[in-house]
């Protein structure tokens, strides 16, 4: 792994109508890169290739291609005015939105298994015409990407829109029959879409490398996760789309951060200056609001990437520089102790991302990893997002959340995890087979006795959530979880699996069913019929080092947020990890996240608070920047401590250390504080 990577990173769309004239012609190389150096950007994603197909810079091999209103050779300029004062320059190629070519080749256009061809109806607008890498496209984009290393000085390529599709197309279908598969079935359409994925990654790869050995490459699908595995070699780094008013929310980049981090590669995150989304010309995001999602990026070891869009007369607008210059200054100031830093883990959050068939981001049931990951932050727990080719050994505890299926090799490898000293809580459908109709990981404790209701349609019910509430149940702690919590029942309205419990394992929750499932032969009230105070089967177990719960209560607590769902995890939680590596009293939307400086023998805990609120319909934003005052902190340290300082103030802290712990108070957290643990050199 290295640290190559800039902190401070631009990503300058330029998706440029045909129907616009005067392209570049306010364009001023000076102004341009000055005003880059400002805003304390040291790196800036440029257009070679854009969604609607037109290049920015005067080709003789591909001259149809040139904007038809270029005003002037607008990239070559761009490059020089930014490698003139040390700014790296990567240059964005749109890939499989090519509007320009999907026009002029429908057939290398992907099609659908309908045989319509994928995008925008013909007197719909937008450029989403997506084409098929299995077509001679490919050969016209290598031919292109030529071009452009024999044209222009290259820092690297970021490929935009490459990610695995659902095809039929005539070539598509042709490769299938040849190896044998099924054109007309889905998972064999994915299965050979994920192939021709891979080849197409690996081949350009190779292609780039062979003529700009020190590129930098990456593919941008709008998400990383475990797909990405099989793939890592041909990327030289990872970048995380994830633009919390556009789509993503404020869960996705920590949920993919988390896993990236262990993947090691470096990698930055990616949010927009936009009010909104891509696009959004002359808007511009909370203050607030960058600073956090930037801030964010740091304490998940991540450099950082702000996305703009540049006006077609070629003028970086001054106001979104201000506002991106003032969160870079902070970087810059706060990039002595980041660099290098890699995060410091005790839990692993199995993801069901892993085993989820969705062809894209938009398709994956992430309601369980965002669920894990919300009270995973509120506890304030080190944790990272693993998959079943993850290395288990370094972490305390695996979370297994609502749909992890376990069988064959993932079993064998959580039994040696067990034995090795190693604690499992899973939930729901986790541990069982993929099909859901027993469990397959025997040491959690249960069975399953029966697969519970249908609703009238004949649909199972559990671990689904009716507008009434109509198929809940009830969840009563014992003694054992139930801290923090009145000993009474607490409802659960995504219906859980039917278990019982092996001999000698230990309940520490039971199920309790309603006098009846409401339906409209019999209900009561406005929602869900009360408890009947009847124990229908336990809902938590432990068995030595797993905890097991019947209900999907990560699901739950991302849909619902009911806060005793938390409570009953991290009470069980507790039970396995008595000892967590940091404690922080403070509101649950802080987040803290503790990394390591090798380099620097040195510990440094991120503090933020921010408060994104849901103030329109769409989405949620952060405004103010409430600070905290005198917040107490303790962390697991296994050496002695020198000094525990606030950076980049420089400001030093009392301390003490006791009991394998250090703790101290941070006098004021103001939206983002590091607080830095200085240990000894040579021990």
């Amino acid at each position: 792994m290295h640290d190559e990577l800039p902190f401070r990173q631009i990503h300058l769309d330029f998706h440029t109508s045909e129907a616009i004239d005067g392209v570049g012609a306010d364009f001023d190389p000076e102004v341009f890169a000055e005003t880059l150096v400002q805003a304390h950007v040291n790196s800036i994603n440029i257009f070679a290739l854009g969604h609607h197909g037109w290049i920015y810079y005067k080709s003789e091999r591909f001259a149809e291609a040139i904007h038809p209103h270029l005003d002037t050779d607008l990239l070559p300029q761009q490059i020089a005015a930014c490698h003139a004062r040390g700014i790296k320059a990567p240059l964005y190629v749109s890939v499989q939105t090519n509007e320009r070519l999907a026009q002029l080749h429908p057939e290398w256009r992907v099609m659908t298994p309908e045989g319509k061809l994928f995008g925008p109806a013909p007197y719909e607008d937008g450029f989403w015409h997506l084409l098929c890498l299995n077509t001679p496209f490919v050969d016209t984009l290598k031919a292109f990407v030529d071009d452009v290393v024999q044209t222009l000085p290259v820092d690297g390529f970021w490929f935009d829109i490459v990610d695995v599709r659902d095809c039929s197309c005539w070539y598509c279908r042709q490769g299938m029959v040849a190896q044998g598969l099924e054109p007309s079935r889905l998972e064999d359409r994915i299965r050979y879409g994920r192939q021709v994925l891979h080849t197409f990654v690996n081949d350009m790869t190779a292609f780039v490398r062979e003529r700009v050995p020190e590129a930098l490459i990456f593919y941008n699908a709008g998400h990383v996760g475990p797909r990405h595995r099989p793939m890592l070699d041909a990327f030289t780094h990872l970048e995380l789309e994830s633009l919390p008013s556009g789509g993503w929310g404020y869960l996705h980049f920590p949920i993919t951060a988390r896993y990236t981090r262990t993947l090691d590669k470096e990698f930055l995150g990616m949010t927009g200056k936009f009010h909104t989304a891509w696009g959004d010309f002359h808007s511009y995001k909370n203050e607030a609001a960058l600073a956090f999602e930037v801030y964010h990026m740091l304490a998940l070891t991540a450099k950082a990437c702000v996305g703009d869009q540049l006006h077609p007369r070629g003028v970086l607008d001054p106001p979104t520089y201000d506002l991106i210059g003032k969160v870079y200054a902070q970087v810059e100031a706060k990039e002595p102790w980041c660099a290098g830093a890699r995060g410091v883990a005790e839990i692993g959050v199995l993801t069901p991302e892993a085993f989820d068939p969705g062809i894209s981001r938009g398709q994956v049931d992430f309601r369980p990893i965002m669920g894990a990951v919300r009270m995973l932050q509120e506890g304030k727990h080190q944790f990272d997002i693993v998959d079943d080719a993850s290395d288990f050994t370094p972490y305390k505890v695996l979370v297994l959340p609502d749909k992890v299926p376990v069988e064959g090799a993932l079993a064998a490898k959580l039994r040696a995890y067990l034995d090795a000293g190693g604690a499992v809580i899973a939930s729901f459908a986790s541990g069982m087979d993929a099909a859901q109709t027993a469990f397959t990981f025997d040491p959690l404790g249960v069975a399953l006795v029966g697969e519970g209701p249908r609703d009238p349609s004949g649909a199972l019910v559990r671990g689904k959530e009716y507008p009434a509430h109509n198929y809940a149940e009830y969840v009563l702690p014992r003694e054992a979880l139930g801290a923090g919590l009145p000993l009474t029942e607490h409802v659960m309205t995504m219906r859980g699996m039917l278990v019982r419990a092996d001999a000698g394992v230990e309940v520490l929750a039971d199920g309790v069913a309603p006098y009846f499932d409401r339906t409209y032969k019999h209900f009561c009230s406005h929602r869900q019929a009360p408890s009947s105070g009847r124990v229908s089967h336990p809902a938590v177990v432990q068995k030595d080092r797993t905890i097991y719960f019947s209900h999907p209560i990560f699901s739950q607590y991302q849909v619902k947020a009911p806060r005793w769902c938390r409570q009953l995890f991290l009470g069980a939680l507790a039970r396995l990890l008595p000892d967590p590596l940091v404690q922080v009293d403070a509101p649950t939307a802080t987040l803290a996240a503790l990394n390591r400086q090798p380099q620097h023998d040195r510990l440094v805990l991120h503090l933020l608070h921010y408060v994104p609120e849901r103030r329109g319909e769409a989405f949620d934003i952060v405004e103010d920047v409430v600070p905290l005052y005198a917040v107490p902190v303790s962390v697991k340290v296994d050496r002695p401590v020198t000094a525990v300082t606030c950076e980049p103030q420089g400001e030093p802290l009392t301390f003490d250390q006791a009991g394998g712990r250090v703790t101290f108070t941070v006098p004021r957290v103001e939206g983002h504080q590091m607080v830095v643990i200085a240990l000894p050199e040579d021990l």
